[in-house]
């Protein structure tokens, strides 16, 4: 077997540390950072369920990401190619059968996203033209999420998709991530001031950030904190796999990797600062999910003044986060029927489109989404995450994936990295897929 597999697909590589980490970043911000983790952050206990969030982040980050980021780029190859690697690291064989499974959750959660990104662009459009507000809230919503409710716009997001990658690596992903990134945050920015100013908004600060250290002693706690810190930095199996392949070699993988996740976290908590504020100004429910970014902020938008121009803002960089992801799991899907069925990047490219929009045509209608969403994120990509930490710290040779990690540093890891990875984050990771199923998603 050679050292390397290094197909790489012909995709080109990064042109910069900034332009993979914002890359990362698109891939890791979205919903579960806008309408999961603000709602999540005041339930179990404020401050109390930040500390241990960035506990887990940390950990997550710095042994979870950094694997993933390092298989890709050992590999050269998404996770189809990376599994088989590292079986016959052992001598065995299956290892690309095995590396379907995350690539199935890849395509999943991108044929269920588009149609929400979808639903986002509707929005935005309405907040633009100002038909959001001209009727309730939430029949707005039922039209939007009704049998093939959204089915042009749905279409538009996953061409936009397809366009930008098809400008590979370099002058598609990480030139649109250059600027769709730093516009998030700053139009987020520009919400909290003036979510800030807002009479009632003391409220939200507090129902965020006020420690209640008693929810520390109640489990659900810790298992929300977790989950919600393992699937925001789309720990996957498959994406972050594929985004290392496309790293240069020279780069410290574990500092891009904490860099990553501290830009996740803090856009996690732009959010919260963002939203629930200027939810708890109206005295409006914050419950989590679909429901406060599609019936509640809309009502909040419509009280506040110059609330037309806040709500095009907001859907304008949830919409940037939507696309940033989408992109991410496009290409591990596209970077595999390239490099396994020996198709041009275009005509790969188009298959995962055509595939993602014509199942997802299928399932607009909002319950039929949350049952898909449900299987796909409950079961599917759990499994993939425990199968790759599986993969990289117990199947792949100890000694390849240190060597991969140490490259590029200053300082070397340590034997205690690697006690870490195998006994304590392997463990988590099963444990997220364990939880995710009792609980019926923690992420």
């Amino acid at each position: 077997m050679n050292d390397k597999t290094k197909t790489n697909a012909g995709n080109g590589k990064f042109g910069s540390r900034l332009g993979f980490i914002l890359a990362s970043v698109g891939s890791a911000v979205g919903m579960g950072n806008i309408w999961m983790f603000p709602y999540r952050l005041g339930q179990y206990g404020g401050a109390a369920f930040l500390v241990l969030y960035f506990g887990f982040v940390f950990l997550f980050g710095m042994v979870g990401l950094s694997g993933e980021f390092a298989f890709g780029r050992l590999t050269g190859t998404g996770p189809v190619g990376s599994y088989d690697y590292a079986m016959k690291s052992r001598g065995k064989k299956g290892g690309s059968y095995l590396g379907v499974i995350p690539l199935l959750g890849s395509v999943g959660i991108a044929i269920g996203y588009a149609v929400i990104v979808g639903w986002i662009l509707r929005y935005l459009s309405g907040s633009i033209t100002g038909i959001m507000f001209q009727s309730d809230t939430a029949e707005y919503f039922s039209q939007a999420t009704g049998p093939f409710g959204s089915i042009v716009w749905h279409l538009i997001v996953v061409l936009i998709t397809m366009l930008v990658l098809t400008g590979g690596v370099l002058k598609g992903i990480e030139k649109v991530n250059r600027i769709m990134m730093p516009a998030f945050f700053v139009l987020f920015i520009m919400i909290a001031v003036r979510v800030f100013f807002l009479e009632g908004a003391f409220a939200g600060y507090e129902y965020l950030l006020i420690p209640r250290w008693g929810f520390l002693l109640k489990p659900e706690t810790w298992v929300m904190a977790m989950g919600q810190a393992f699937f925001s930095l789309s720990i996957t199996g498959s994406g972050m796999v594929i985004y290392g392949s496309y790293l240069d070699e020279k780069e410290d993988i574990p500092k891009v990797a904490m860099t990553t996740a501290l830009l996740d976290t803090f856009a996690a908590l732009l959010a919260g600062f963002a939203i629930i504020p200027a939810v708890f100004a109206f005295h409006m429910d914050p419950a989590s999910g679909p429901p406060l970014m599609f019936i509640t902020l809309p009502k909040v938008f419509a009280k506040i003044p110059a609330g037309r121009l806040v709500a095009m803002l907001f859907f304008l960089s949830v919409l940037f986060a939507g696309v940033t992801s989408l992109v991410n799991m496009f290409e591990v899907c596209s970077e595999a029927i390239q490099t396994h069925f020996h198709l041009s990047r275009k005509k790969a490219i188009l298959i995962v489109g055509a595939v993602v929009f014509l199942i997802g045509s299928f399932i607009e209608y909002e319950p039929n989404l949350g049952v898909w969403m449900d299987l796909i994120t409950v079961y599917v990509v759990p499994f993939g995450a425990v199968l790759c930490s599986i993969m990289i710290y117990w199947v792949l040779k100890d000694g390849k994936i240190m060597e991969e990690l140490r490259k590029g540093r200053e300082k070397p890891l340590g034997s205690l990295f690697l006690f870490f990875a195998k006994y304590i984050y392997v463990f988590l990771a099963a444990m997220v897929f364990i939880l995710s199923i009792l609980y019926k998603g923690i992420g």
